[in-house]
């Protein structure tokens, strides 16, 4: 399913089950309390590699006991560390609060990811990756870096700009942009109030000049559009919905890795649609990352 360069973040996400989310200066009791491996970079590398890629993760972890728990979990999935540079800080670390109906918020403390450069990026990584999956959790220079050297030397750059992105000035060297409703929103400039006004987003990045974006929308699917006029939306699947907090990057994983496939759009875009919805049944981020073959046999299914 190819090889992908991740570069991107790594954090220990502490999770807080609580039954609903704190008022503005209320204290609330959580139900329980985990320590979970986690970081977008980290989670969408897990997915790709559990979809079959051959997956490589460039990012920084600190000097404390969650960096071992981190480079753990990745090599148990499959995904190559020998690139992670260790920075004299703390790692990462993400407090997610989840509540009773499976929806979340997070606080990023971003430790040595905030720490990761240019320079810790190996030129070497892109003699033979094909696609590069970065998104927006590190330092702005370094992924502008590695977006660039990878348009230069004709690798496949799939970007999710998250947290959100405010300049549009990098997306002509991209490939395949993947984003949620917010950051549509603060990209573009526009308000998202129905699938149209969803849509008109869409097109101004095609205009800018993008080759592929898709909108992600959470239960209710995503839309697709790309240069040569296409146009798709593509449901989600209903499931129940435990936790959502690495559903997003495990679409974007998947998607990734099945990009190559010998697929049409709109099947990619079910097997992308199918790893979210299982990975929102499960607790956990990259716990609840589903590989392949439970992928398939979830579409199949559904048949």
């Amino acid at each position: 399913m190819g090889n992908i360069a991740v570069i991107g973040s790594l954090n220990m996400d502490i999770v807080n089950h609580v039954l609903k989310m704190p008022l503005p200066g209320e204290t609330i009791k959580a139900l329980s309390t985990e320590y979970i491996p986690g970081g977008k970079g980290a989670n969408q590398a897990v997915a790709a590699s559990l979809s079959g890629s051959r997956v490589k993760m460039i990012g920084a972890v600190g000097s404390d006991l969650f960096s071992n728990k981190l480079i753990e979990s990745l090599n148990e999935h499959g995904v190559q560390t020998d690139t992670l540079v260790n920075k004299k800080c703390e790692t990462g670390v993400a407090f997610i609060t989840v509540d009773h109906t499976g929806e979340n918020n997070i606080i990023l403390s971003e430790g040595a990811n905030g720490l990761f450069s240019e320079r810790d990026i190996p030129f070497s990584l892109f003699d033979d990756v094909d696609t590069l999956l970065v998104q927006n959790e590190i330092p702005w220079h370094a992924t502008r870096f590695a977006i660039e050297t990878a348009n230069k030397n004709g690798i496949r750059v799939i970007f999710n700009p998250a947290p959100a992105l405010r300049s549009k000035a990098i997306i002509p060297l991209v490939d395949v942009l993947i984003l949620n409703k917010t950051e549509l929103e603060v990209l573009t400039g526009s308000i998202v109030k129905d699938i149209s006004s969803a849509e008109l987003g869409l097109k101004d990045l095609i205009t800018d000049g993008v080759r592929e974006v898709v909108l992600t929308l959470g239960d209710q699917g995503s839309i697709y559009m790309n240069s040569g006029g296409k146009h798709l939306y593509t449901p989600a699947y209903k499931v129940n919905t435990v936790d959502t907090t690495a559903a997003g990057d495990t679409f974007i994983g998947a998607f990734a890795s099945i990009y190559e496939a010998d697929l049409s759009i709109e099947e990619k875009l079910l097997y992308s649609t199918a790893a979210a919805a299982l990975s929102v049944s499960k607790k956990r981020a990259q716990t609840s990352i589903p590989n392949r073959e439970d992928i398939e046999q979830f579409i199949a299914q559904q048949m």
